[in-house]
């Protein structure tokens, strides 16, 4: 209630009470942990994004998102970790790792803030579908990274077979997973059996894919996607279709709460070190350089087609490409043998941190200014001296 007087964003106003609820000993036993963010709070999330979605509309987009979720975050965690080699003096493994794990945008932060600040049409798809398939991406090549720090998946021919199966096989597990539970959906009128279901689509397509070592993240964005448009089309009636999209903007809105006051409240614990400032500062600057390469030279490779990006639209994707739960979620579970350990979850949350206030501060201010440059400027009518 206090940031919408305030016009702030939401999530920067949690984080801002996290800090002070820790400060003011308010301390909780539920801290921020990977089991947590990634097995309970993750799966709603990216679910809760997919389902509105519509797939006819992605469809068209689809080469220019999914580009820029695969080669721009390539290019994005590349210069990221060849900075912090360089310039921070870490090892190439720490440097890989992270470089892949801050690369990853969080949906829950760019979606809430581009509904605060009423975006629609084909920028909201691009950057709301772009951010979820990057978080995806970014899970799946975290762990190749990480298996090569720790020499256990140096093989080329093995991390490709390896990327394929995690990709391929969570996006078909959350398929069939969406397919058959909104058949099931299909055969009652009870809202509560159907919120269930999609309950299940949600947390079953991600366990499930986990289980079998593939990607939880791409299998719940697909059951998602699947849930959203087979449920559109007849499996779930108009009146419990609207019952269900407010069970699963609460169900989002009340995850996304705990997240970021938990951001706050592990933000106060982490030892900010006279000697992790600089990498602090260098992360922040790379990260951004690294988005700046994920964005425009991707999209240039549009510019002669019916896909073309709009320069201001690249613009707002290239700063709307906010850092949160999962990017924390990876740094978090990182293994403690790993060189550096204890700087790379310092870094990442002062990434993070930055990235809620820095960029969800501006976000608004910034679409005011370029929506104004976008507005037709009027020349005055001209009226003659003498009628």
């Amino acid at each position: 209630m206090a940031t919408h007087r305030l016009r702030l964003p939401y999530t920067v106003g949690l984080v801002i009470a996290g800090i002070a609820l820790y400060l003011l000993s308010f301390r909780s036993k539920l801290q921020l942990s990977k089991e947590l963010i990634y097995f309970v709070f993750l799966p709603p999330l990216v679910f809760q994004a997919a389902l509105y979605i519509h797939w006819d509309e992605l469809k068209k987009d689809l080469a220019v998102v999914g580009s820029l979720a695969t080669l721009g975050l390539v290019a994005a965690a590349g210069i990221t970790a060849t900075g912090m080699h360089f310039a921070a003096q870490w090892p190439w493994s720490s440097a890989s790792v992270f470089g892949v794990l801050i690369g990853a945008t969080d949906p829950v932060s760019v979606i809430a803030t581009f509904k605060e600040a009423g975006v629609t049409g084909r920028l909201r798809l691009l950057v709301e579908a772009e951010s979820l398939l990057n978080d995806g991406t970014a899970a799946v090549l975290f762990m190749v990274a990480l298996g090569i720090a720790e020499g256990t998946g140096a093989d080329v021919l093995h991390v490709g077979g390896r990327l394929m199966l995690t990709i391929g096989g969570g996006v078909l597990i959350g398929v069939a997973t969406g397919y058959a539970l909104m058949l099931l959906a299909g055969r009652t009128t009870d809202p509560l059996v159907e919120f269930t279901f999609t309950t299940l689509a949600a947390y079953g397509s991600f366990y499930f894919a986990e289980h079998l070592h593939c990607s939880g993240v791409l299998a719940s964005l697909a059951a998602g996607l699947v849930s959203g448009n087979y449920g559109r089309r007849g499996s779930i009636s108009i009146a419990n279709r609207l019952a269900l999209k407010s069970f699963w903007d609460y169900a989002a809105f009340v995850v996304n709460s705990l997240v970021f006051l938990l951001i706050g409240t592990g933000m106060t614990q982490q030892k900010f070190g006279h000697n992790l400032w600089l990498p602090s500062l260098i992360a922040i600057l790379l990260v951004t350089l690294g988005r700046a390469a994920a964005i425009y030279p991707v999209c240039a490779l549009f510019n002669h087609t019916a896909l073309k990006v709009d320069l201001r639209d690249q613009h707002v994707l290239f700063w709307g490409g906010l850092r949160g739960a999962l990017a924390l979620a990876l740094a978090l579970g990182l293994p403690a043998a790993l060189p550096l350990h204890d700087q790379i979850v310092t870094v990442s949350f002062a990434v993070v941190v930055f990235s809620i206030f820095a960029q969800g501060l501006t976000m608004t201010p910034f679409l005011r200014k370029l929506d104004q440059q976008r507005q037709p400027k009027l020349n005055p009518i001209e009226v003659p001296d003498k009628l």
